[in-house]
């Protein structure tokens, strides 16, 4: 026994081939053009290559931060290429003095056949898409929200997440657990549009665009004048009219572009500077959106109003360094703004009342669900030092900054500094469009002057009667402004 385990460490230090690896690291999928690279780290002063002879260079120190031994290629997929069954490569290093050693990257590679286009749909309530690969605690940095069922090109894959081609020139990449593969061999997502059908209801107006598939869509509201925009992408038009019934209240006269012959774009001007949110789905393979209209009087008086206790059960949130819990902050916070809310005459929707356990998938569903006029998410900030100290508030769509700032402004009124007001923020609670929201960190609590405000009942209702303040004061702006995007507009065409 004692002399296998003296072999197999003479076998380990003979290795010449320490680390082979694909870059990006993890199970890969490349279609023709795309470029395959890969890294060795091995003994210095060879010649690596793979793929049949393909060549790797090594680096110089400089290049490799003083690293000696490290060999990079690049190999870009041509058609005719094969690797479809998905295994892993083989990097090879060979040395002058004709030792040479093989080693496999830890995940496989696999080529695509462009004759066999790789479809694939969305599945679950929060399929989205993201703009790359980049990842952080919040996840990569979102395109959007899209629908069940819809369909989607795969073109490549890097470890959990699929590229999918939009159109001519969009790319985005859709996380594995919201798509479920098709076989191979479907036709790639096309469709051309039918003539629209515009008109409101007692409680939205909607759009409803007729399409042969469930398209990819992506959604932005625009300012000066206030309009949401709407790229439907693999689509071309064949809207022949556009028919606007009796009902509407909050669209004005919309339109369409064909800024490419494969992106459709539906332009939706609202009447309202603030736009109060809007859904998009399908019914069948009809595109639907759903725009929220703005609440009867702007007062708080009969609104429904939800506020997110953020954390809860076993996800704890920060800790002081007295032992302050997030969780039980956000949450004692939370029922003084329940309480000061409903003294003005607001209705309150609470995503949690007591000290559960909640994922933000539960939270989002619930307010989809109930469809509050807004959100306010409340939190509180943590450094990994203690200087840092102050408010913040976020929000992720520039729409809904009015909302964010209104009440950065009248928490800072509390006696405590401005961190920063932050927008584009990831959090997935900001991500629904159906109701403007924001993010409220109420101070650091790792800050132990922050902490003492923090666990102080009598700032805490401090700071919840700020927040009513500054809701209050976003509704009284919307009041103000009115119809100043849609008048605006209609100087413009005049």
């Amino acid at each position: 026994m004692a002399a296998l385990l003296l072999l197999g460490q003479v076998a380990q230090a003979q290795r010449l081939i320490r680390k082979a690896e694909t870059i990006p690291a993890g199970e890969l999928w490349l279609s023709p053009g795309d470029a395959l690279q890969v890294r060795l780290l091995g003994e210095p002063g060879g010649q690596a290559s793979f793929l049949n002879g393909q060549l790797l260079t090594e680096l110089t120190t400089e290049q490799a931060q003083g690293v000696r031994g490290v060999y990079q290629g690049t190999y870009q997929v041509q058609p005719t290429d094969t690797l479809s069954g998905g295994k892993p490569l083989w990097l090879h290093l060979r040395l002058p003095d004709g030792r040479h050693d093989s080693l496999q990257t830890s995940f496989p590679v696999r080529l695509l056949n462009p004759n066999q286009p790789q479809l694939a749909v969305t599945k679950g309530a929060l399929a989205h898409l993201n703009y790359g690969l980049g990842d952080d605690r919040l996840g990569g940095a979102k395109m959007g929200y899209l629908d069940s069922l819809v369909l989607l090109h795969v073109v490549g894959r890097v470890a959990d997440q699929y590229r999918v081609r939009l159109a001519e020139g969009h790319y985005a990449w859709a996380p594995v657990a919201g798509v479920r593969l098709l076989p191979a061999g479907g036709f790639v997502p096309a469709s051309l549009t039918g003539s629209w059908s515009v008109l409101g209801d007692s409680l939205y107006d909607y759009v409803r665009m007729p399409l042969t598939q469930r398209l990819p869509y992506r959604s932005q509201v625009l300012q000066n004048p206030t309009r949401l925009v709407i790229d439907v992408f693999g689509a071309t038009s064949n809207t022949n009219w556009i028919t606007q019934r009796a009902g509407l209240r909050e669209l004005g006269t919309i339109y369409y572009e064909q800024p490419q012959p494969d992106v459709f774009r539906m332009v939706l001007p609202l009447r309202h500077h603030q736009s109060w949110g809007y859904h998009i789905g399908y019914e069948k393979n009809t595109l639907v959106v759903q725009v929220a209209r703005p609440p009867a009087k702007l007062r708080l008086k009969g609104l429904l109003v939800a506020i997110d206790a953020g954390h809860g059960g076993t996800n704890v949130g920060a800790i002081g360094a007295s032992g302050a819990r997030e969780k039980d902050l956000t949450l004692a916070i939370a029922q003084q703004l329940r309480q000061e809310l409903e003294r003005r005459g607001a209705r309150v929707l609470m995503t949690r009342e007591t000290d559960v356990s909640l994922e933000i998938a539960e939270r989002v569903a619930l307010l989809r669900r109930r469809r509050p006029a807004l959100l306010v998410s409340i939190h509180v900030n943590s450094t990994g030092g203690t200087t840092a100290r102050g408010t913040s508030a976020f929000y992720r769509y520039p729409a809904y900054k009015p909302l964010a700032e209104a009440l950065y402004g009248r928490m800072q009124e509390t006696g405590l500094p401005g961190w920063g007001l932050v927008g584009n923020f990831n959090f997935g609670l900001n991500g629904p469009t159906e109701y403007p929201n924001a993010l409220v960190e109420t101070a650091f609590v790792s800050n132990p002057e922050d902490e003492k405000l923090l666990t102080d009942p009598i700032r805490q209702e401090q700071m919840a009667n700020a927040m009513a303040a500054g809701i209050d004061d976003f509704l009284k702006a919307a009041r103000k402004k009115g119809l100043g995007g849609w008048l605006s507009k209609q100087a413009a065409t005049e």
